[in-house]
């Protein structure tokens, strides 16, 4: 391209951070960086700027914080910087069909799931929820519909028994960011991205989560209650009763078939160095890392010095 791409990206919390500097290379202007309005964070709830505000500061960008573009005003104000292509990544507001009617190259959006699985606002935390093996990156064209458009690119990411919301959102999220800048190249190399329709077999909608979810029910099997302490890790926290006190729970694993008697759901059953045994629905889960509410988060070893009584508790509920 003899001209350069001009682009307006669009993107709000730190996943989006590494795909704002894929956009900055040679052959791409940045015109302007939107993402949402300052919110109020942290005990203070003081006004805070997003990850993606700070980053796109920190570079020198032209940054843009509309509530949302229902007025005419700020479709103005976003056409008159001209775009060739916005590209969109956790930006936080649905797009118009104005909106995405205003570049000549339309829109994308890079999407952490393989599409048409878990389109919607929490894909990450739903595949660890579901158990999947695999997720990925979808780089897709924009449309109406939530998630719906062509996919342009796709990259598969092979799901590790141990990740967390935490590490797969980072793995995730320099994929997206590795997969957005061979998009760019291939259209600043002339190339068009042909888009692949998305089948509607197959389609499941990742909503958005919910801090009720993160209560740990006993009743539910070691598998499920694992899976949610990886998935709400690092928010909104998994925690559940223990021996009489909530507890947020950080490190949990099924440790595979055992022997819980017929102790009901919710039965300290061993409480060691190695971890603290929970009777569930359908086996045990054993508890690693924890927080005490006003505390840190500790190892189990470290709990249990706190709280010796419980290793006689466990001894005398799981017998002989």
């Amino acid at each position: 391209m003899t001209q350069p791409l001009r682009l307006v990206f669009a993107g709000t919390p730190e996943f989006a951070v590494p795909h704002l500097h894929a956009c900055r290379r040679d052959g791409v202007e940045i015109a302007a960086v939107y993402t949402q309005p300052d919110r109020p964070a942290g005990r203070g709830r003081k006004l805070t700027p997003s990850a993606v505000k700070q980053a796109a500061l920190e570079a020198g960008l032209t940054v843009e914080q509309p509530e949302n573009f229902r007025e005419a005003v700020a479709r103005e104000r976003l056409a008159a910087f001209a775009p060739d292509l916005i590209v969109v990544v956790a930006y936080g507001l649905i797009l118009s069909k104005k909106v995405l009617a205003i570049p000549r190259l339309g829109c994308w959006n890079v999407h952490a799931s393989l599409l048409p699985r878990w389109r919607g606002a929490a894909p990450i935390q739903r595949a660890l929820l579901a158990g999947d093996r695999e997720t990925g990156i979808c780089l897709m064209q924009m449309e109406a519909g939530l998630d719906t458009g062509p996919v342009l690119l796709r990259r598969a990411l092979p799901i590790a028994p141990d990740d967390t919301g935490g590490t797969l959102h980072d793995r995730l999220a320099r994929l997206g960011a590795q997969l957005l800048g061979e998009g760019l190249e291939e259209v600043l190399h002339g190339a068009a991205l042909p888009p692949s329709a998305q089948a509607e077999q197959g389609a499941t909608y990742a909503h958005k989560l919910d801090k009720a979810e993160a209560r740990l029910d006993w009743n539910e099997s070691a598998l499920a209650l694992e899976r949610k302490v990886r998935a709400f890790d690092p928010w909104p926290v998994a925690e559940g009763d223990v021996a009489g006190e909530t507890l947020r729970v950080w490190k949990a694993r099924d440790p595979g078939p055992g022997s819980r008697g017929s102790a009901p759901p919710g039965t300290l059953l061993a409480a060691t160095r190695a971890g603290i045994d929970i009777a569930c629905g359908d086996g045990v889960l054993r508890i690693l890392e924890l927080q005490r509410a006003g505390g840190r988060r500790i190892t189990a070893a470290d709990y249990l010095n706190a709280r010796p009584e419980l290793k006689q508790t466990a001894a005398t509920a799981h017998g002989p």
